[in-house]
């Protein structure tokens, strides 16, 4: 969603700015591909707190740093050189705002995150600290003072950047189907069309960036709503969504969705000065278009490919020497099996 929104909305910033047609088209396609983000956080919040629950709080923290930050710190590296030598974005060449960008301080010094597109990275680093250390004082330490102090700093941090709310909805569905709270079988799929219909409507017609605003706009309250009353059905084992998640394609997409997101910003950028040089973006747009996303995309999966093995997944299993997916104990046979995670599933 993110990827092809990017490919439809940077080409109506740089190429076809004076093409009303070409803007009227992509609009709504672009507004909905990039709410892939918010919908990207509520997934955060359902499938991080099981980690939150397993591992003590280093170990979390560990298992978050070579989940994420090899490859966040790699492509930062190239942004930094390329920015450094191309001056393309002045405001980032800045001691200030590179250091900033390297240790996830960018939201309180106020600066631009480095890599196109981890500015959503500081969003999901604050989620874990506070999600992290909160259950770690409330129930593991029970120390009443940190909790109180945490819980504090986590409505702060709500109240500041109400897209946090995301990360909350989400955690809140894990809890509900953990405590066996979900939804009748014969409901979920209707409920999952209406809702999903909701939110791509709200998605497609208002886009909103969640500011301190939010509270007063009925739309951003639908928005938000309805994608994660979405999600409480899509999560469903006789969802919709579940049963296409289940294609090896779709899996696939979703194992190397975060190598795709922090990589395609830079293929992107090279096939759109690469076809401006060849004159490939004509006024017959739609036949340029189509050519762009024919090139573009392939290429994009094929890098994608070989940095999420390399850069994403090697220094996670080189330093911990597990898998970080790894089958059930059911379906995992002696030899794949990880000693030390029993019958743990999915990914850390």
């Amino acid at each position: 969603m993110v990827f092809w929104a990017h490919l439809l909305g940077g080409t109506a910033e740089h190429i076809y700015p004076h093409n009303a047609r070409y803007l009227d088209l992509i609009f709504e396609p672009w507004n909905v591909g990039i709410w892939g983000v918010e919908l990207f956080f509520t997934i955060s919040g359902f499938v991080i707190l099981p980690s939150i629950m397993r591992y003590s709080l280093k170990d979390f923290g560990e298992r978050r740093f070579f989940r994420l930050y090899p490859l966040f710190f790699t492509l930062s590296v190239v942004y930094v050189v390329l920015n450094l030598f191309l001056n393309a974005y002045p405001n980032s060449n800045n001691v200030l705002t590179v250091v900033s960008g390297f240790l996830f301080l960018n939201l309180l010094t106020q600066t631009e995150q480095l890599t196109p597109n981890a500015w959503s990275l500081t969003y999901e680093v604050m989620f874990y600290a506070l999600a992290a250390f909160g259950y770690h004082f409330l129930f593991r330490k029970r120390a009443l003072l940190p909790a109180i102090l945490v819980l504090l700093l986590s409505a702060l941090f709500v109240v500041r950047y109400p897209v946090a709310l995301f990360f909350v909805g989400g955690m809140l569905i894990r809890i509900a189907y953990d405590a066996k709270i979900s939804p009748p079988v014969y409901l979920v799929r209707t409920c999952e069309i209406l809702l999903a219909a909701t939110w791509i409507y709200l998605a497609a017609n208002f886009r909103t960036h969640f500011d301190r605003e939010f509270i007063t706009t009925p739309q951003a309250w639908g928005l938000l709503l309805s994608t994660v009353l979405y999600f409480y059905f899509a999560v469903h084992p006789h969802s919709i969504s579940s049963a296409i998640s289940r294609f090896r394609t779709i899996a696939y997409l979703g194992t190397v969705s975060y190598s795709l997101y922090l990589v395609h910003p830079y293929t992107y950028l090279a096939f759109r000065k690469i076809f401006v040089q060849l004159g490939l973006f004509t006024d017959n747009w739609p036949m340029s278009m189509l050519v762009f996303f024919a090139v573009t995309t392939p290429v994009t999966l094929v890098v994608t490919h070989f940095v999420h093995r390399y850069l994403e997944v090697g220094p996670y299993q080189w330093f911990f020497r597990e898998r970080i997916y790894r089958a059930s104990k059911a379906d995992a046979s002696p030899s794949k099996s990880d000693p030390r995670s029993g019958a743990a599933t999915g990914t850390d």
